[in-house]
């Protein structure tokens, strides 16, 4: 054992402790309150560390983290990319530890702004909420961006979930943080400041709670306004024989047959490249008959299938099909599944990763939008929708929200339970029913308030029906964005740069 592990092993237990128990904040544990005891321990295992201890103690718990919460990389990578089990697992580990290098910076930095005395009632109330919730919105963009179990994430289904229409995912993270910092208070401190503490926390849970009466948008008024019968396609294809060409006319048989039985409804939404074909080449036999068949039946479809333009270049779409037609390319694709990051120097890399339509392009819109019959609809394809700057950017027009994936990259793992509940955050924060389409699962229907209306499990071959109600209005978030969480920690990092500047300390 090293010196440093002798030193600094009931820290780092600590830290790792605490990184694995913020993965039961999320889907499908759903133990919300574990996320501010999960940030409390990371902050107990920063105490006395300094700057480089620091990193090396947020660095574990990221790896605890992620190595938990998204060790299902490897599935998509060994099971689906034909890549050896070996190499797949040592990526997946490279991934787990690059992504933990955010977690090691923000332990080095709460402790260089701390310094060396003792920071008082400022580390815990205003140096750690600030510095958590801006690297986490670094993380959300930096290098395309992979804002996947952030603090706030799995805060739905509790009280704090009332914040998010106002503050979004961000205002939320900041919520779990600051009541990491009062547990910490209430333990540490006695007197007048752990009463004050105690307030704190009942007044920060209780008022969030209360903004949980609020109905922040209304049902669409008029002839536009009335409920739309919904029907979602969920045809659980293989990902292991998607692409493969014997199985394109039996997938289109899953996906015609199921529509058939549904052309009653309103809207039918197929998933993301539920045509594992491009448009072109089945605009004659199939698109054109099936936009006749809409027609017809006075109903609306939306299926996922990639389009090549002209020029050769080809994306990952979604298309309406019926009294009007549109479509959507997808404007955030993933790194090294949708497109190749400098791909001069990797290209061999996904040369040997056989992922099938590798070398999409991104996108141009410039709102998520698609026109679906007399109706625009905020859109959304697979991981899009854990960009809650993007989503909002369909909003206030869309009357409600369209979101397609293939999770079935991700086999039986957490994966699909945590894209699920990122959907329903989404729907939350926007005040819109969610219309959630899958290949393999879990496919929904989702209220305004993010509630689950009705769902699809796993694996199960089905079409999913219900009802949704075109929305108008805009709550908070959609107005203001993300400025207002991320303004109030810059003023939290102010004022802890003041305090440490000169001004008393308690």
């Amino acid at each position: 054992m090293t010196t440093w592990a002798r030193t600094h092993w009931r820290q780092a237990l600590i830290a790792a402790l605490a990184g694995a128990l913020l993965v039961l904040s999320f889907a499908p544990f759903g133990l919300y309150p574990a996320a501010v005891l999960a940030l409390a321990g990371f902050y107990l295992a920063l105490r006395g560390c300094n700057g480089r201890d620091a990193f090396l103690i947020g660095w574990l718990f990221g790896l605890a983290l992620f190595g938990t919460g998204v060790a299902w990389v490897r599935i998509s990578l060994n099971e689906f990319g034909n890549m050896p089990a070996l190499v797949a697992n040592l990526l997946m580990l490279l991934f787990v530890a690059a992504m933990a290098l955010y977690y090691g910076i923000t332990g080095w930095l709460i402790r260089r702004l701390e310094g060396a005395r003792p920071p008082g009632w400022s580390g815990p109330l205003l140096i750690l909420p600030a510095v958590w919730v801006l690297l986490e919105w670094l993380r959300g963009w930096l290098f395309t961006g992979f804002p996947w179990l952030y603090a706030g994430n799995g805060q739905l289904d509790g009280p704090l979930g009332g914040l998010a229409p106002v503050l979004g995912v961000h205002g939320l993270s900041l919520a779990v943080a600051v009541s990491a910092g009062l547990l910490w208070g209430l333990l540490r401190w006695r007197g007048g400041a752990r009463r004050l503490t105690l307030i704190g926390l009942a007044l920060l849970w209780a008022g969030s709670g209360l903004l949980w009466r609020v109905d922040w948008t209304a049902p669409a008024p008029g002839p536009d306004g009335g409920p739309i019968r919904v029907a979602v396609i969920q045809g659980n294809v293989e990902q292991s024989v998607k692409w493969d060409s014997d199985g394109l006319m039996p997938t289109l048989e899953i996906y015609l047959t199921l529509t058939r039985e549904h052309l009653d409804s309103d809207l039918v939404v197929w998933p993301e490249t539920a045509i594992p074909e491009f448009l072109h080449r089945v605009q004659g036999p199939l698109i054109r008959p099936l936009t006749e068949t809409a027609r017809e039946a006075g109903a609306e479809i939306v299926v996922g299938l990639p389009v090549m333009e002209q020029d050769g270049r080809y994306y990952n779409a979604l298309i309406s099909l019926g009294s009007a037609q549109d479509r959507y390319f997808k404007r955030h694709l993933v790194p090294f599944g949708e497109f190749l990051p400098f791909e001069a120097q990797l290209r061999p890399l996904i040369d040997w990763f056989e992922v099938p339509m590798s070398d999409f392009s991104r996108g141009s819109a410039e709102r998520p939008l698609l026109q679906v019959g007399e109706r625009r609809v905020g859109v959304s394809i697979c991981y899009e929708d854990v960009f809650v700057e993007e989503v909002r950017q369909a909003l206030p027009d869309a009357a409600y929200l369209i979101n397609v994936s293939n999770d079935a990259w991700f086999g039986d793992s957490l994966a699909p339970h945590q894209h699920l509940q990122f959907a329903r955050l989404r729907a939350l924060e926007t005040g819109r029913w969610l219309v959630r389409a899958t290949n393999t699962g879990i496919s929904a229907i989702i209220d305004p308030f993010g509630r689950v209306d009705r769902q699809l499990p796993l694996f199960e071959r089905a079409a999913l029906t219900g009802t949704i109600q075109p929305r108008t209005g805009a709550t908070p978030l959609v107005r203001f964005g993300s400025a207002v969480p991320l303004a109030l920690a810059l003023l939290m990092l102010g004022a802890a740069l003041l305090l440490r500047a000169g001004f008393p300390r308690r």
